[in-house]
């Protein structure tokens, strides 16, 4: 396996040495005749009766009787298992949360499921949009039920809700959000029944004993290992000629001969072909439509250029779908990358994209109107959409700071999208090798399953403050015992069950002895006025934006104002814009330094404590002044040189945080009021659509 390396995410040059694939000859399409077999077998498969699986039936029967965790490979019917629990919640008048980990999969749930259940019964809680929620099927992410979950702690009240689904249940592990995950299932109320759906749980089974072990109730474990659609691997020698990538455990003969010659797996090779030229070789093979899995934004934008008008059949209806989806956010029919939708019939997807942008290549894709997509690897684990074909270049991946090798997970993430089940009769992943490509490691990821999922728990202010407001001190050290964590050490060193519980311990006890400092905590260890009123800002800096509103250094009477300030809170990418005090509005800049002045006292004694913190940039006030005072979305990103999808974020999470202060209203009327009116502001066209 090879290591890790830095590679910028938006390179502004080619690096030297790396393949010009727009100077490699025009590709013949031609198959090793070992592939004759297996391509014969593209098609569509003959229409039959729905008929359930079997592990479908025992899914149901299990949610039934208690909690279920439900791990199937991508488009094997994990979905029907939660439509049909619903509809047992919907006929037995009870109430079901259906929570996933991001907006785009909420809303795109919230439209799915009101066709499925009737529109009455579906309502939507994420941090852009609320509709209809007293429905009794609601769908959301899973930071609004966490923060359900707190309100209903402090007060006292049981969760109104009898179901609760997590999607996408993997994100348990991840990095940055799975503390949310597990908070949740520590939370949620043992008579609430749990649905888990997931695709890359490999320590199923451990997750379930933890569970059965936390709420004292039988958690049911469903496992599918068989894909709806078969995977097959090919290869795409640089000669243009297709083979099989693998000979059963081995790589193919040529394909083998091919990595011995050429060395270092980012050594050596010639260019790979123009994106184009790949798109019509599998077009040629009926191996359409495809997801090009490229390492970066640029990448994706530029493999663009190399693709030609479409030689393929005209799709009848294609114009007419693409205007409906304009005419539902006008400003896309002037997309820079238009024509090549339109003409070429392929697009790109990455965050650097507008909302509206990302859901119509999304929507035409899986209507199976296009013949490709340029994507990054969130497309894998963050769109439900499947292809007949993915292409990877790579065998590492860019995981926002560096690139490093291409893990199980990821990899079966993204090879769960090759094979429609009811469109394909086989799926096919195409290896294409580009400089960063070691085969080796690539054949070993077909044959590994997906890595264990290990806790992600820890401690931040937000999560102290919200334990403090509902749980004794005896209690949260209780938590923490029965936390993921504490299970999965006590199962590999017999003792360990104490020692993670006793760092998470130590954790909370720092946080808990600033809050005391600050006033936010008093000495018989309960929340003070002040931390009572805090605790309701679940932000990445909740005492920062306290501080601010403690010591009155938030404007009162300029909501566009208000909104600036608090973009500095919410911006954690690292990207630096250079931008000149003396052209900024003096109003914006005077708002913007009593903020710092503000906060920087406590930032000193933040980091003296060995809390890590962000910088608060100036550029980011900027933008969004520029933004919540009606300029053109157009202007401020050739102003700032922001790519789209980067300033809808910095919108959507400063919008987020305005939201919270919102809820102030008790306490901070004036302030709240105008924190919604700012809010209001900053969520119109190109944002929400």
């Amino acid at each position: 396996m090879h290591g890790s390396r830095t590679r910028k995410p938006f390179p502004a040059r080619r690096r030297r040495g790396t393949p010009r694939s727009e100077h490699s000859p025009r590709l013949k399409p031609e198959a090793e005749p070992v592939l004759n077999g297996v391509l014969a077998r593209i098609g569509k498969p003959e229409e039959t009766p729905f008929r359930p699986d079997a592990f479908q039936l025992e899914a149901l029967a299990a949610v039934r009787r208690g909690d279920c965790l439900v791990m199937a490979p991508t488009g094997s019917g994990k979905t029907w298992i939660a439509e049909q629990a619903i509809l047992d919640v919907l006929r037995d008048g009870k109430r079901c949360w259906y929570a996933s980990p991001l907006k785009a999969l909420s809303n795109a749930k919230w439209v799915e499921f009101g066709d499925r259940f009737e529109s009455m019964n579906v309502g939507i809680l994420t941090g852009d949009t609320k509709e209809n929620t007293d429905a009794p099927v609601i769908v959301g992410t899973t930071e609004i039920l966490r923060n359900q979950l707190y309100d209903a702690m402090h007060e006292g009240r049981d969760l109104p809700f009898d179901l609760v689904i997590l999607d996408e249940a993997h994100y348990l592990g991840d990095e940055e959000r799975g503390v949310v995950w597990e908070e949740i299932m520590i939370y949620l109320p043992v008579r609430v029944t749990l649905l888990l759906l997931s695709a890359t749980i490999e320590n199923g089974r451990e997750i379930a004993a933890w569970l059965e072990g936390l709420r004292r109730k039988p958690c049911t474990v469903i496992e599918e290992r068989r894909r709806p659609v078969p995977l097959y691997p090919l290869f795409l020698h640089p000669s243009g000629r297709l083979m099989p990538f693998l000979d059963k455990r081995r790589l193919f003969g040529r394909v083998e001969q091919f990595a011995r010659q050429r060395g270092r797996p980012n050594k050596g090779g010639r260019g790979i072909p123009p994106y184009g030229e790949i798109v019509r070789a599998l077009r040629h093979f009926d191996l359409l439509p495809a997801i090009f899995f490229l390492q970066s934004r640029a990448e994706c934008d530029s493999a663009l250029k190399s693709c030609r008008a479409s030689t393929g059949p005209a799709e009848p209806g294609f114009e007419e779908a693409l205007r409906e989806l304009i005419d539902r956010t006008p400003r896309l029919a002037q997309h820079k990358q238009l024509d090549q939708l339109r003409h070429a019939r392929v697009a790109s997807h990455h965050g650097g994209q507008l909302p509206p942008w990302k859901f119509l290549v999304e929507t035409l894709m899986k209507q199976g109107r296009l013949d490709a997509i340029f994507a990054t690897s969130t497309v894998a684990a963050g769109v439900n959409f499947p292809a007949r074909t993915i292409v990877l270049f790579n065998s590492d991946i860019f995981n926002g700071h560096e690139c490093v090798p291409l893990d199980a997970t990821a990899f079966h993430q993204m090879t769960g999208r090759a094979g429609r089940r009811g469109q394909d009769n086989i799926g096919f992943m195409l290896l294409v090798p580009a400089r960063f490509m070691d085969l080796n490691h690539i054949r070993r990821l077909v044959f590994t399953r997906s890595e264990d999922i290990v806790s992600r728990i820890r401690n931040d202010f937000s999560m102290v403050l919200n334990l403090l407001l509902s749980q004794t001190l005896e209690n949260v050290r209780h938590i923490f015992e029965n936390s993921l964590a504490a299970f999965q050490q006590d199962k590999g060193r017999g003792e360990g069950r104490k020692s993670a519980a006793s760092r998470l311990w130590r954790a909370f006890q720092r946080h808990l002895n600033f809050l005391k400092a600050e006033g936010f905590v008093g000495e018989d260890d309960r929340l003070t006025a002040d931390g009572i009123w805090a605790s309701q800002l679940r932000l990445d800096h909740p005492v920062l934006i306290a501080e601010c509103l403690r010591r009155g250094a938030l404007p009162r009477d300029d909501a566009a104002l208000l909104a600036a300030v608090i973009a500095p809170f919410v911006y954690d990418r690292g990207q630096e814009i250079s931008v000149k005090r003396k052209e900024l509005p003096r109003r914006l800049v005077a708002a913007y330094d009593r903020v710092i002045d503000t906060v920087f006292p406590m930032m000193e004694r933040l980091d003296a404590e060995g809390f890590g913190l962000n910088p608060l940039p100036l550029w980011t006030a900027a933008v969004i002044y520029d933004w919540a005072r009606g300029r053109d979305w157009d202007r401020i990103i050739g102003r700032y040189g922001f790519a789209d999808g980067d300033m809808a974020m910095l919108v959507s999470r400063t919008a987020d945080n305005l939201r919270q202060i919102a809820a102030l209203r008790g306490t901070h009327p004036d302030v709240a009021e105008l924190a919604w009116t700012a809010r209001e502001s900053l969520l119109r066209e190109p944002v929400v659509f």
